[in-house]
């Protein structure tokens, strides 16, 4: 696997849209690079990103135990676990999501993409379940996509 492209928007503490394009410019033809920046720059949240995209969960939030977590202002039944990756959903943002293209074992272009929304799309309702897809960029179809349960 050979990743083209990491895409997201609102997760962490990166609040925009991000795309840190890895098969032009640059770093195409860089076989190793860096990700270096302050603290609170977002170079963990780059490697979430991939994560999420690929994966549906992170190894930042694996060790975290599985504590509820929330507001004071919500319903306690609305809490999250801290080691749910919904968790990365933004402050403060009605929706997030990461996406990631990549070239698979046989050849082909895919993109992986991870996405989580807020109850009527605002900033106060409660997380819902992340939505996850996969789409061949060659075919133009979609793979595999829709809820965690499916």
């Amino acid at each position: 696997m050979r990743i083209l492209a990491i895409r997201g928007q609102n997760l962490a503490s990166l609040a925009r849209s991000f795309e840190l394009d890895l098969a032009n410019g640059p770093l195409r033809h860089a076989g190793l690079f860096a990700i270096t920046g302050p603290v609170g720059a977002g170079k963990s949240t780059l490697l979430d990103a991939l994560c999420l995209a690929l994966l549906d969960h992170t190894p930042r939030l694996s060790n975290r135990g599985d504590v509820p977590v929330g507001d004071d202002a919500s319903e306690r039944g609305d809490w999250l676990r801290s080691n749910d990756p919904r968790t990365l959903l933004r402050r403060d943002a009605a929706e997030g999501w990461a996406e990631v293209d990549f070239t698979g074992r046989d050849g082909g272009r895919y993109r992986a993409r991870w996405s989580v929304r807020r109850a009527r799309r605002r900033v106060d309702g409660r997380v819902q379940d992340q939505v996850l897809s996969l789409v061949d960029l060659d075919r133009g179809h979609v793979v595999a996509g829709g809820r965690k349960t499916e």
